[in-house]
């Protein structure tokens, strides 16, 4: 199957992209993934509750009926929606070449342009109880999940040491009664700046050398962590109402591993304010080149970016 344009991913990047290049007749086609990268089809957001802070939605929307209404959408454009999963791309041949998986060594898919799309998973600790209570008391996201009813006025932990987990911590102030700060070692890896706000907030309690072990709650919603210390190996238990992870991202990035240039913690880089990757008529969006802001809505807008971009090479390239 050949086609125009092949988007990789199916988060609010892969989808916006769709919108836009089905709406200027592209006839894009997206490879919207089998539990690619760990998730079900819409990426990030399908593991999430309520979703509050994407305009549009005055009270709130379930993160996979958001990703569903995504979809219809693309499709009622006229974009073709394969749930499969891209394993292997050749972006040094033209047209580019993408082989689906399951089917490495049969004739691949081509596309004269590429979106990537793929977005990032936050890193988890994989403790007893966390599947049970993520996204019932645990979240790897306090800007997204910070201000939902479940954690205003309770205590709340994080785990981390770096800027991130300074930022949620502080963040999350605004809404907890108290927030605890499980660092694993006895100093912090955040700038001198952060770290200062961090440790002068009366509301914040750094618990030095100290690691969360277990998740524990009433079946419903997490109510209790137990912590271990990593110098004595005292444990004790933790009343709190959430436990937000700030340990990091990791880009689904494997996929372009040697063939897209990408920054030392694995995210694509693009080229300043645009879409555009090192190879021409590649472009990337969402999460999977933003370690900074990682939302919905600035995911979509990428999207856009990219689909526009995309669009006006293609452009470009039909009149030479």
């Amino acid at each position: 199957m050949h086609s125009k344009v092949i988007i990789v991913g199916s988060g609010p990047a892969g989808h916006t992209a769709a919108l836009y290049l089905s709406r200027a007749t592209l006839e894009p086609v997206m490879f919207e993934g089998f539990l690619a990268n760990g998730f079900a089809p819409g990426g990030q957001l399908t593991t999430t509750t309520d979703v509050e802070n994407y305009p549009g939605f005055p009270d709130g929307i379930m993160g996979p009926e958001m990703m569903e209404k995504f979809r219809q959408q693309s499709l009622k454009f006229g974009t073709k929606i394969l749930t499969e999963t891209i394993s292997k791309v050749d972006l040094f041949s033209r047209p580019f070449k993408l082989w689906r998986e399951g089917a490495e060594d049969k004739e691949p898919d081509t596309a004269d342009t590429i979106i990537i799309a793929t977005g990032a998973a936050a890193k988890r600790l994989n403790l007893p109880g966390e599947d049970t209570y993520w996204q019932k008391g645990i979240s790897a996201c306090a800007v997204c999940d910070g201000a939902v009813p479940i954690f205003r006025n309770k205590s709340l932990a994080v785990v981390g040491g770096g800027d991130s987990a300074a930022e949620e911590s502080l963040f999350l102030t605004k809404y907890a009664s108290h927030v605890y700060v499980c660092v694993r070692r006895d100093k912090l890896r955040a700038s001198k700046v952060m770290a200062n706000r961090l440790l002068s907030n009366p509301k914040i309690t750094i618990l030095w050398n100290t690691v969360p072990i277990e998740c524990k709650g009433d079946g419903k919603l997490l109510n209790n962590l137990i912590i271990k210390d990593t110098k004595t190996n005292e444990i004790k238990e933790l009343k709190v109402n959430g436990l937000f992870y700030a340990i990091g991202h990791v880009p689904a990035t494997e996929l372009v591993k040697g063939q897209l240039d990408l920054d030392q913690d694995g995210y694509i880089i693009t080229k300043p304010d645009t879409t555009y990757t090192n190879i021409e008529g590649v472009f990337a969006a969402g999460d999977v080149k933003d370690k900074k802001y990682r939302q919905a809505i600035t995911s979509a807008g990428s999207g856009c970016m990219a689909a526009l971009e995309c669009e006006r090479w293609l452009s470009e390239r039909a009149e030479e």
